[in-house]
């Protein structure tokens, strides 16, 4: 049992940790859209944990399968993405290993395994093939989608970063200027892999992100080839769909050809 508010506490249920919303009188709480929480195994054996949300009075064109940061679980990343569902999306979220119920531990290499190894498992679902198809990456997960989207262009429609860093030695210096360049190890990078990317991308970063610098958000755009958006926004870090949810989805909807 975890409290999600003062007036809020999460119950998970079953094998598949399915999420349960209620009061603290133990009333179910009606949140406007449906969750199922799946478990699946990725190409490392470990079982990872997500949830496809849903809207409850739409049938949803698009697909989002969303890449978290580098904090928190689902139970709070699924609120960074939440208010695109009243927009007519679908999005499936899911926890890298060793974050929430995912197995096995958190490292670049086994994040870039889980990243791909759910793009796989979405692509099978009979609800995602008769959508269009589009991973929406924030921070961490941002950097991580550039690189998973130049490997599979062909297996989706469009790609959206938002508040990302563009490569690890990039931030490094920018928190240890010098010696970041020097010490951090690259591995992927962003920056590097959009070059490969030849479809439809948006880039969203706000100029007041106090954790990863706008320039470098610009320094992906800059790096990419068209067709290319860039939406330039104010407050924190990974509010996107929090403020603009109605310029996001159109954006998004205009790149996939969806009205």
């Amino acid at each position: 049992m975890v409290s999600g508010t003062d007036t809020t506490i999460v119950h998970f249920s079953g094998e598949n940790h399915q999420p349960i919303f209620t009061n603290n009188l133990g009333d179910t709480l009606d949140l406007g859209f449906t969750i199922e929480s799946v478990m699946y195994t990725n190409s490392n054996g470990n079982k990872l944990n997500g949830w496809m949300l849903k809207p409850k009075k739409i049938t949803p064109q698009i697909t989002l399968l969303h890449f978290h940061g580098n904090a928190g679980c689902l139970l709070s990343q699924y609120r960074a993405m939440s208010p695109l569902l009243d927009k007519g999306f679908q999005i499936f979220i899911f926890d890298y290993s060793g974050f929430g119920f995912s197995e096995g531990k958190a490292t670049r290499r086994n994040v870039l395994i889980d990243a791909n190894s759910t793009l796989s498992y979405l692509k099978e679902r009979t609800d995602v093939k008769s959508t269009k198809l589009v991973i929406y990456g924030q921070s961490l997960g941002g950097h991580l989608s550039a690189v998973v989207a130049a490997n599979r262009q062909a297996e989706i429609d469009a790609l959206v970063i938002e508040a990302a860093f563009s490569s690890h030695k990039d931030i490094g210096a920018h928190f240890v200027p010098f010696f970041g360049r020097i010490f951090i190890k690259d591995g992927y990078s962003a920056k590097k892999s959009i070059h490969n990317y030849h479809k439809p991308l948006l880039v969203i970063h706000s100029t007041e992100d106090e954790l990863i610098p706008f320039k470098l958000g610009k320094k992906i755009y800059a790096a990419a080839n068209p067709p290319k958006d860039f939406f330039e926004i104010k407050h924190c870090h990974i509010c996107g769909p929090t403020y603009y949810p109605d310029e996001i989805a159109a954006k998004i909807k205009l790149m996939v050809g969806v009205k």
